[in-house]
């Protein structure tokens, strides 16, 4: 069976979604990141808005770290397979797209003089980037002309300051940057660690002033599950196409970019022309609540008192009918009233996230859910908690049990060094900042049977956990210690049925 190429997309033998023969255009965009996200959120809505005609992106893919895709990538043209699958209005939903806007793709470490001609050249206007979240750092790297620079941002100040030398310090010669990062501010964010670079490195004022007033470094928000390279299906997947693509990115169908930025950058990408759901605002902050309040408060609220109760997945604990009910309750009683958007909007956001949750074609570890989950509650649920007990006067039940599903998830004891928690299924590693599993472990291993109420008030009033004394909230810590004693006397299961019963 032949590889994907570009000569089999223009025979016109691949029944997809796709001009056959599509053209490649000059470079316009940037993409440093060759990862699963990248490839199946940002070049797939690229092709698809120069399938239509609305856009003539062509994007450059350079890999972030010495070792990546580029060699495959080129191997292949630079085509890649996105499929799509899910559920989508109470519909089952299946594309296949044969991504065509990269032409090509680099090692920045071994191919430095080809990423710099890309920097300097003309006919580049955006750069998009993906480094996970760790990689808008600033990092003290010393300034090394001609070679790579390690660190995210000390590369593309090493670029602009290529660009600025090569093509002056005009309003033409700046680039909009897109990161993809998922951090709060993280264009504003990277604009200032690039800028720290300059400073360190000493660079001339002319080009500081250039980066500061003629760059464009939008803040940005993406959602989109991005499970990446179904390994299980793909060797049946190509053979029903007719090529083999070890490539393949599988993502679900939905997706949301909004973007921070001024209204005529948004006519220079005009994604948003395409059917796509990129949103161009002057304020992002309620999107960014939305997400993490709905998305991912929801997920916090609900995968550890899942998992406790014997799940793995998302997708089983949407199956459940305990635990379903409970998350219903949680998003639609407790969390989405809270929410600072129309009421239309946070519901058809919310009916929408619940359909994410049960798409089939998606595996999310509840597990995986749980990593950090002290911090992730205080940012992601705790808010809505107090917005509801100043409406109320008193927490709201299914997110105060949520905080003693918590706790009792991270019930466990030190063994080599590593602190485990145990359900019946077996044992289960519990992964948090150091200082929270010390102060956790410390107060399960003198807790009592029937003193749950007392360790939950003890635990909500430590402010180093927290940020604050929760104990404060209206009758948060009553709740939580009754639904701990509840869980610790019947079970998770048992426990959340009361509550629904309630």
């Amino acid at each position: 069976m032949q590889t994907l190429r570009r000569d089999l997309l223009a025979s016109g033998k691949l029944s997809v979604a796709h001009t056959p023969g599509a053209p490649i255009h000059p470079v316009n965009i940037l993409q440093i990141g060759d990862g699963n996200f990248l490839r199946g959120f940002v070049d797939w809505m690229v092709d698809c808005a120069n399938g239509q005609g609305l856009f003539k992106g062509g994007v450059a893919i350079a890999q972030p770290l010495a070792k990546g895709l580029a060699e495959p990538l080129n191997a292949q043209d630079g085509l890649f397979t996105v499929l799509l699958r899910g559920i989508e209005a109470g519909q089952e939903v299946e594309q296949r797209r044969v991504v065509s806007c990269v032409s090509q793709a680099l090692n920045p470490y071994e191919q430095w003089d080809a990423m710099l001609a890309l920097a300097v050249s003309p006919t580049l206007r955006f750069v998009v980037s993906n480094t996970t979240e760790a990689g808008i750092a600033d990092a003290d790297e010393a300034y090394t002309p001609g070679q790579c620079q390690n660190n995210f941002p000390a590369k593309v100040a090493a670029l602009l300051h290529a660009r600025y030398q090569a093509l002056g310090g005009g309003k033409e010669s700046g680039l909009i940057f897109l990161p993809c990062e998922l951090i709060e501010a993280n264009g504003t964010n990277l604009k200032r660690i690039v800028l720290s670079h300059a400073g360190r490195w000493k660079l001339e004022a002319g080009f500081i002033a250039w980066v500061e007033q003629h760059n464009h470094f939008l803040d940005t928000l993406v959602d989109r599950i991005v499970p990446g390279y179904p390994a299980a299906e793909a060797p049946a997947l190509c053979r029903s196409w007719g090529y083999q693509d070890p490539l393949v990115v599988a993502a679900e169908p939905f997706h949301v970019w909004v973007i921070q930025g001024p209204k005529e950058l948004a006519e220079e990408f005009p994604l948003h022309k395409a059917g796509l759901n990129v949103v161009w605002t002057d304020d992002m902050q309620p999107y960014r609540t939305r997400k993490v309040r709905i998305l991912n408060g929801a997920h916090t609220a609900s995968a550890l008192a899942a998992y406790r109760a014997g799940l793995d997945t998302v997708k089983s604990m949407m199956d459940d009918a305990t635990v379903s009910a409970f998350l219903k309750k949680v998003m639609f009683e407790e969390i989405v009233p809270f929410v600072p958007l129309p009421e239309a909007e946070r519901q058809s956001y919310a009916a929408t996230i619940m359909e994410r949750f049960g798409n089939p074609y998606i595996r999310h570890e509840l597990i995986s859910i749980a990593l950090n989950s002290v911090s992730k509650w205080k940012v992601r649920v705790l808010p809505t908690v107090k917005d509801y007990a100043a409406r109320h006067g008193r927490a709201p039940a299914g997110l105060a049990f949520s905080l003693a599903a918590l706790l009792w998830f991270y019930k466990g004891e030190m063994a080599g060094g590593e602190y485990t928690g145990k359900r019946e299924a077996g044992p289960y590693p519990i992964k948090d900042d150091a200082a929270v599993i010390d102060r956790l472990a410390a107060a399960w291993t003198g807790e009592r049977a029937g003193q749950a109420a007392a360790l939950a008030a003890e635990l909500l009033a430590d402010a180093h956990l927290w940020g604050e004394d929760l104990t404060k909230v209206p009758d948060l810590a009553e709740q939580t210690g009754k639904a701990l004693a509840t869980i610790e006397a019947k079970g998770v299961e048992a426990a959340m049925q009361a509550l629904l019963a309630a």
